[in-house]
């Protein structure tokens, strides 16, 4: 009975049941017939005291956030502005692609949200110049793994609620490992560009005035992400109140600013948060409950022990960590990899001395690659099915991609003093 709720998750997780419900009824199926001797009440309860978390009030707020800015013009604006920046590079829309990333992770922190933006807004525009659909649809899925790296993204908020980290810290370590992603695939992008004859935008570099006068305009949403930083170092609000903030200003920006977001937008904008935060609370409560049982059966302590026994050498373990957390990337969902293995892993890194903060930058890069490889990637089905590319045209494209980003997972691994830089200074 020890491995058994296990083994049953991943017989429903591959019998196509949601993950939530694939983790409900393992860790019911163990508390009602397995560990006899605790009350199955202990299931709901844990799934109630889950759910009443404060610090998870930030999920909704910052996935409302990405809803408003897609409404607000605060979209198209960094749109312009990526492209002032990267629109003379070869490849021209590639590189506003990453860019655009980039900027989007500090306001959305969605890696789907700003893939299925990206896929309606620019692989059409992408075609018209010439890009192959199917290159397209490879780089803004590959892009759109920045978003969650950089502050303030969701999974770095629910690392820090499972690892009992600074959310703070978490915030500000994001900023190095996002930047190395996106200079690696617009290195990428460059290199395949050359190849290709892929024509820039624009046929000159944009000058310092363009490039200032464009910053002016996009200021706005700019001093977004720097702005929930500087609150929550400088304790003017906390990281559960920063997304409240943030969808407050996105909202002014929007109606005042940009002149674009209407009230007729409001009730889609709603729909689609309660939506999302539906199915994210769902799982981060089942996996508590999940969680429950890895406690009672000691599994923590069993991996660590089993891990140690395998290599005492940190740089080893995190090998083979990796390893693990890339096999796994291919099969489930990041979330439900980082909700599911974060705190099995999490006492195995306090016991060998990895730095916890550094440790969770390493799986959420991870878990973002797996996002883009098949045959479960989510960002890779969501740029397909909405450009309607098919995924064996979509992996052709898109390797030299994942094999940029595993060169950034590489030193985020194992350069710790420079991914730590920032969050030290804290």
């Amino acid at each position: 009975m020890t491995v058994f709720p296990i083994v049953v998750v991943m017989i429903l997780y591959f019998s196509s049941i949601p993950i939530a419900f694939a983790l409900l009824a393992a860790a019911m199926a163990y508390f009602t017939f397995g560990n006899v001797g605790s009350p199955p009440d202990l299931v709901l309860q844990r799934f109630i005291t889950a759910a009443s978390s404060f610090p998870l009030l930030a999920v909704p707020f910052f996935i409302m956030v990405g809803e408003v800015m897609n409404y607000s013009g605060i979209s198209s604006s960094l749109m312009k502005f990526a492209d002032v920046l990267t629109g003379h590079m070869k490849g021209g829309l590639a590189q506003v692609n990453v860019v655009l990333s980039t900027l989007m992770g500090g306001i959305s922190g969605s890696a789907n949200a700003d893939a299925a933006m990206q896929s309606k807004i620019l692989v059409p525009e992408m075609e018209k110049r010439g890009y192959g659909r199917a290159f397209s649809a490879a780089i803004t899925a590959a892009s759109s793994a920045i978003a969650p790296v950089i502050p303030p993204g969701i999974n770095l908020i629910i690392y820090a609620l499972i690892a009992q980290v600074s959310v703070a810290k978490m915030f500000i370590g994001g900023y190095v490992p996002g930047l190395l992603m996106c200079f690696a695939l617009m290195i990428a992008v460059r290199i395949i560009a050359g190849r290709r004859k892929y024509q820039p935008v624009r046929t000159k570099m944009s000058s310092p005035k363009e490039i200032l006068k464009q910053a002016r305009e996009s200021v706005w949403a700019l001093l977004l992400p720097f702005g929930i930083i500087l609150g929550i170092r400088f304790g003017v609000f906390t990281p559960t109140e920063a997304g409240a903030v943030a969808v407050l200003f996105c909202t002014l920006v929007g109606v005042f600013v940009y002149k674009q977001l209407k009230w007729e937008h409001l009730p889609i904008i709603l729909k689609n948060t309660v939506y999302s935060t539906s199915s994210v609370m769902l799982i981060i409560v089942a996996a508590s409950v999940f969680g429950q049982y890895m406690s009672w059966e000691r599994i923590p302590h069993h991996l660590t022990n089993a891990l140690m026994n395998f290599s005492g050498s940190p740089w080893m373990m995190l090998v083979v960590v990796n390893a693990f957390l890339l096999f796994l990337g291919m099969f489930l969902e990041g979330g439900a990899v980082l909700i599911i293995v974060a705190p099995l892993l999490v006492p195995v890194m306090r016991t060998i001395g990895v730095d916890l903060v550094h440790f969770g930058l390493i799986i959420i890069v991870n878990i973002m690659i797996g996002g883009i490889t098949p045959p479960f990637g989510s960002m890779m089905f969501t740029t397909c099915t909405i450009t309607d590319v098919k995924i064996g045209d979509f992996v052709k494209e898109v390797w030299p991609f994942i094999l940029a980003l595993l060169l950034v997972l590489i030193v985020v691994t194992y350069m710790p003093a420079i991914i730590m830089f920032l969050p030290n200074l804290v």
